[in-house]
């Protein structure tokens, strides 16, 4: 896949804006580590996403709210090992950018130089949020903001639903969108929210939307690699397509494995020296 920068060269976030005003839809897909940051990157996608969904996935946690950022950094670090021409989006955690400009400043700028990222990703659209957004873009750090269900807020949004169902909060959220933009974002990611509204969304704004949830009139979408793959099986929104069904595939590759070993035909002679 060749880029504006010539073939093979790593995107960059303008390339993300021109691909968008072509008229190309963008993918987005996340990875946490070197092994499968190479695979996802290998298949062409626009961007890579090192999300704090890591905690749900790798860790166990109930939400995104106690990954910290060192975790962050080891797997953005990690990812970047493998990701040699997409774009390196890393998601802030919980806290890490909310609590003042200066914060987010230093937490981003440590996200970028130890971790090798391209651009940061924060949630929100709160008079904080876009202080921080301003601080940091200000200091050349590329922004991907997050609007509609944003995980790091789920107590306060009661849980895992979709938003902007209504007038008013569909209204805000477009407004929102457009504070982002002017704040510096360079694309906004649209999660859990009605089609129409995310259509408005996208109209409303130069910057690309990416959605998840978010119906088909975004200028991308974005899903989280296990899900897509079939790993997490216990994760079956309505906006989820899986294109495997790994986690079956996993057990019986363990299974036979498990079942040679135990029988003596594994290893033969063919698989010893």
């Amino acid at each position: 896949m060749s880029t504006t920068n010539g073939e093979g060269a790593r995107l960059t976030v303008r390339d993300f804006q021109e691909r968008k005003d072509r008229g190309e839809k963008l993918v987005v897909v996340t990875a946490y580590d070197s092994l499968f940051g190479k695979l996802v990157d290998e298949s062409g996608v626009d961007a890579v996403l090192v999300g704090d969904s890591l905690g749900n996935l790798l860790a166990g946690f109930e939400s995104t709210l106690p990954v910290t950022l060192d975790q962050m950094v080891y797997h953005a670090r990690s990812t970047r090992a493998g990701v040699k021409r997409a774009l390196l989006i890393v998601d802030m955690p919980f806290l890490t950018y909310q609590v003042s400009p200066q914060r987010a400043l230093l937490n981003c700028g440590r996200v970028m130089a130890e971790a090798g990222a391209d651009a940061v990703k924060v949630e929100g659209a709160s008079e904080t949020v876009l202080a921080a957004v301003r601080a940091v873009t200000e200091a050349g750090i590329p922004v991907m903001g997050h609007l509609g269900f944003t995980p790091q807020s789920v107590n306060a949004l009661g849980g895992t639903r979709v938003q902007a169902r209504d007038a008013a909060s569909a209204k805000k959220i477009v407004e929102d969108a457009k504070k982002l933009e002017d704040s510096g974002v360079f694309s906004i990611v649209l999660e859990l929210v009605p089609a129409k509204v995310a259509s408005r969304v996208t109209d409303a704004v130069r910057v690309p939307t990416i959605g998840i949830g978010a119906g088909a009139q975004c200028s991308g979408q974005v899903l989280v690699l296990h899900d897509l793959l079939g790993l997490n099986e216990g994760f079956s929104p309505k906006f989820l397509k899986r294109y495997a069904a790994m986690a079956a595939e996993v057990r019986e590759a363990i299974t036979r494995f498990a079942d040679e070993v135990r029988s003596g035909s594994y290893p033969d002679d063919d698989h010893s020296f």
